[in-house]
């Protein structure tokens, strides 16, 4: 690709075969609309609704519900084989929904392409739309103008850019059309060019479309919008790797109690039906739906305190990141310039001693040195309060903080002549009228104005200025040059009368002082880092900015404290994918990138294991969100193109909601490891009670259509309050967690031992039955071969509400694994509460309520049934109770919190 900006403008006209004084024919334009195509970004191609629907069930573990609601229907079972394929069709329904919403970046560029555009066509000024400008067009762009095109200027007048939503940069970029380089240079430094889709804030200029469309700037961003692949996310993964498991494991234990059973000579459809209830059991059916249902609760929170989720899979990874990418301006920043020193009266001084509350009185512009001073920055000056050059609504603003307004001092002073800022010059004078005559004032950089200084205006008073004098004005100009201050000086001069309204009104000057500006971070960003770094996150800034000014920012918000810490565009130029790798451990601070780079550096972080979170509001930063793993984007001054790259946007545009989503998200990964404990736990003790009873040659404690009743219905509505569990105030203590970290880490020997606590239970109380029916002396004296019918089912009816009951009393368990029950507060879930409750009146339903126990082939149970079965039930939390508080005592004597 040409760079259009090391070429000189008979160079570009001539590549281009256009007019700069009448513009291109409109022949020559139908055929460049032919070439080159309309001056738009090509859609990328949708998946149909067919292929997103597959994506969503193309998964092992689905695959594993679908064979068991097939089986299902197989043996009979018809209602369980609609049961589970609605649990499915669920999830996949509301994938679908979700991920439909994930790739509307390209439709959101489309959008933001300016809809008109002033070009010289056939020797005539024309209005016409957007996209109908082709590369050689001559493009015309005033103040205020989207430019439609990459351009290459060739007129410009005190013509400035607002290009942070390409570049990052805060400050509008001052064009010359006359500058010209033979080297390489980043975007935001090609000052002769302007960018499709940046704004321009003051001056005009015309320029020569160089490249329109998916060749423009924009068009790259868009590109790589379009080949992006987004990775899933770490829940998915483990999920994926947890249903692999279960499901191989299913298949090995039905194998083998088929072969067991079949070899004690058991009948072999009683044998088919009981390994089928195996493998039932090894799945836990609602698991899925139920991590979903969890993920979209904590996506409705979440959405009430400023961060709306756009993916459901996004709430469980915002709580695992380990490394925070965040844009500068805009998001940690105010995206606003601001005065912050000034050098007056011969010292630096904060703008907060000159604070002055209500409006200051009329007085002798000509004597007073601070009066002279901020309405001098208020005269020389183009903008309003809100609207105009963010440096001189700057000067404004705080001429207004210390008790001026702009309308009163141009009402006073009237204008009545100037010389307009010029980027050669780097500076701009008005001249203002008084009762007794004229004045001037004169604003710019120092190096442009100190030559031009005769005398210096200090306390009331004014005298010829020293070498003492600038070299006091010099250093207190690089102290707030080295604190990322931008400095201008502020002059003036008397005027005689209007024959002096010429060029010479910049010479002889006397100085008044220098003003240094930032834009100034957030208030709460300071506070919220100081969280993150408690919690074990490290926070990167990745700004278009310059070096000096993204360090010191970074300074102030104790993101980095060295320049050591900081890397620029140019290094990174320089920097193989591999060095960066390494690079990017120690690095806090990467300015002047490009959006290349950012995508690169999100790279090298996951390359290094962490779980990468970018935040940011511009196009620039739309490849960057999406490589993420989590992309933030800022609601308020957010484009459309970041939103639409993103997995998360923030409403307040407040980077200490990040905290807070970062908090819920740690939350709700807690909460959903808690369900999936307590589902499989709940069927481990399902598995246990089968494969003991199996082995020991007894009847099957429970039936296929029991097991399945309790995989879907009892242990469904205990998860999903479990996944609604208040937020644990001490989550944003620990550390991130390791990505590879499998969702059991830490909690197989708690899951398997609870699991088979629950099955013992389960087969202690049909063991019970059988000997209390069948009039056994104990359990170890039934007798097998002559158990009736009727005995058999209520002893299996035991076991059934035995298994139920006793998980859900075990859902009060997952709660804490290091508080009581009582510590963490019994009432403090009512959700939970409520599911218990419900549990135990579906169970007792189908136990009294006649045509319901003779489908499920359950007993009726006396009183005497239901108190034993009661206590047995409890028993898991009186053992985990127990377990507790022995680890809460061992602790304390050791000294661990």
């Amino acid at each position: 690709m040409s760079l259009w900006y090391s070429k000189t403008i008979d160079e570009v006209k001539q590549e281009l075969q256009t007019d700069l004084q009448k513009g291109l024919s409109s022949k020559e334009v139908e055929e460049r609309l032919e070439k080159f195509g309309l001056n738009e970004f090509e859609e990328q191609q949708k998946a149909s609704i067919w292929k997103k629907l597959w994506e969503q069930i193309n998964s092992l573990l689905i695959w594993i519900l679908i064979a068991a609601s097939v089986i299902s229907a197989f043996v009979g079972e018809g209602t369980d084989a609609i049961i589970i394929l609605l649990v499915v069709a669920l999830n996949a329904i509301i994938g679908v929904i979700q991920e439909s919403k994930a790739e509307k970046a390209l439709d959101e560029l489309k959008k933001m392409s300016s809809p008109k555009a002033i070009v010289k066509r056939d020797g005539e000024v024309k209005e016409i739309p957007s996209e109908q400008i082709v590369p050689g067009d001559i493009v015309l762009i005033d103040a205020g103008r989207s430019i439609p095109a990459d351009l290459r200027l060739f007129e410009s007048a005190n013509f400035q850019v607002e290009e942070s939503a390409l570049t990052g940069e805060s400050v509008p970029v001052t064009k010359n059309a006359d500058w010209a380089t033979d080297d390489e240079v980043p975007l935001g430094d090609q000052v002769n060019m302007a960018f499709m889709n940046t704004v321009s804030t003051y001056g005009r200029a015309t320029g020569i479309a160089v490249n329109t469309g998916m060749n423009t700037e924009m068009g790259k961003i868009a590109k790589m919008l379009g080949q992006q692949s987004k990775e899933i996310t770490p829940l998915q993964r483990k999920l994926d790797q947890l249903g692999k498991i279960l499901g191989i494991g299913a298949l090995i234990i039905s194998a083998m109690m088929f072969v067991v059973g079949f070899f004690q000579g058991r009948d072999v459809l009683d044998m088919f039906l009981i390994a089928i209830s195996l493998a039932v059991a090894a799945i836990p059916e609602g698991m899925v739906a139920i991590v979903t249902i969890v993920l979209a609760i904590g996506m409705q929170v979440m959405s009430k305190k400023n961060a709306i989720v756009r993916k459901l899979p996004a709430v469980e990874t915002l709580g695992s990141v380990s490394v925070i990418c965040s844009d500068k301006t805009g998001t940690l920043t105010q995206n606003k310039m601001t005065v912050t020193k000034v050098f007056l009266n011969g010292s630096v001084k904060s703008m907060d001693a000159f604070s002055f509350n209500g409006d200051r009185k009329e007085s002798d512009p000509l004597k007073n040195s601070t009066e002279q001073f901020f309405t001098g920055m208020m005269l020389c000056n183009d903008a309003t309060e809100t609207s105009g050059d963010p440096t001189e609504i700057a000067l404004i603003l705080a001429g207004k903080k210390s008790g001026f307004t702009k309308e009163k001092v141009d009402e006073r002073f009237q204008r009545v002549f100037e010389l307009p800022f010029d980027s050669d010059r780097k500076m701009m004078t008005t001249v203002h009228q008084t009762n007794d005559g004229y004045f001037s004032v004169t604003k710019g950089a120092l190096e442009s104005l100190l030559p031009l200084i005769t005398s210096i205006h200090i306390e009331g008073s004014v005298r010829p200025i020293t070498e003492e004098d600038k070299q006091a004005i010099q250093q207190a100009s690089e102290k707030m040059s080295d604190e990322a201050l931008r400095v201008l000086a502020v002059a003036r001069r008397d005027v005689q009368s209007e024959e002096d309204f010429n060029e010479e009104l910049e010479s002889n000057l006397t100085f008044l002082g220098l003003v240094g500006m930032i834009d100034p971070p957030r208030e709460e960003v300071k506070e919220s880092i100081r969280q993150t770094k408690r919690a074990g996150i490290r926070t990167v800034m990745i700004t278009g900015d310059h070096q000096m000014t993204a360090l010191a920012i970074a300074k102030e918000l104790g993101i980095a404290q060295d320049i050591t810490e900081t890397m620029t565009g140019k290094e990174l130029d320089e920097t193989s994918d591999e060095q960066l790798q390494n690079r990017v451990k120690t690095v806090r601070v990467f300015a002047r990138v490009s959006p290349e780079h950012k995508v690169r550096i999100v790279k090298a972080l996951k390359a290094n294991g962490h779980i990468a979170s970018m935040t940011g509001d511009g196009v620039n930063d739309a490849p960057s969100l999406k490589q993420a793993d989590v992309g933030v984007a800022m609601g308020i001054t957010g484009t459309d193109v970041a939103k639409g790259a993103s997995d998360i946007i923030l409403t307040d545009d407040n980077f200490a909601t990040i905290v807070s989503a970062v908090q819920k998200g740690r939350n709700i990964y807690q909460n959903i490891k808690k369900a999936i404990l307590f589902l499989l736990s709940c069927n481990l003790g399902e598995i246990t009670a089968l494969f003991i009873a199996i082995l020991l040659g007894l009847p099957a404690p429970l039936t296929a259509v029991q097991i399945l009743w309790v995989n879907l219905i009892t242990d469904t509505l205990p998860a999903i309050a479990l996944g609604m569990d208040p937020d644990d105030p001490d989550v944003m203590r620990m550390k991130p967690r390791n990505k590879r970290e499998s969702i059991l880490h830490g909690n197989y020997a708690y899951t398997i031992l609870n699991g088979m606590l629950i099955g013992l239970l389960t087969l202690f109380s049909f063991l019970f039955g059988l000997a209390f029916y069948t009039d056994a002396n104990s359990i170890f004296s039934i007798d097998y071969g002559h158990i009736s019918d009727d005995a058999l089912i209520h002893a299996q009816t035991m076991a059934f509400i035995t298994l139920s009951f006793s998980q859900l009393m075990h859902s009060l368990n997952l709660r804490s694994q290091r508080k009581s029950i009582f510590q963490v507060g019994l009432f403090s879930n009512m959700y939970l509460l409520g599911a218990i409750f419900i549990g135990l009146v579906i169970q007792s339903l189908l136990v009294y309520v006649p045509f319901l126990n003779t489908a499920f082939d359950i007993h009726y149970l006396t009183a005497g049934d239901l108190f034993f079965l009661l206590l047995v039930s409890i028993t898991p939390v009186i053992v985990n109770e127990i377990v507790k508080g022995m680890k809460r005592l061992f602790n304390k004597e050791k000294g661990i919190a």
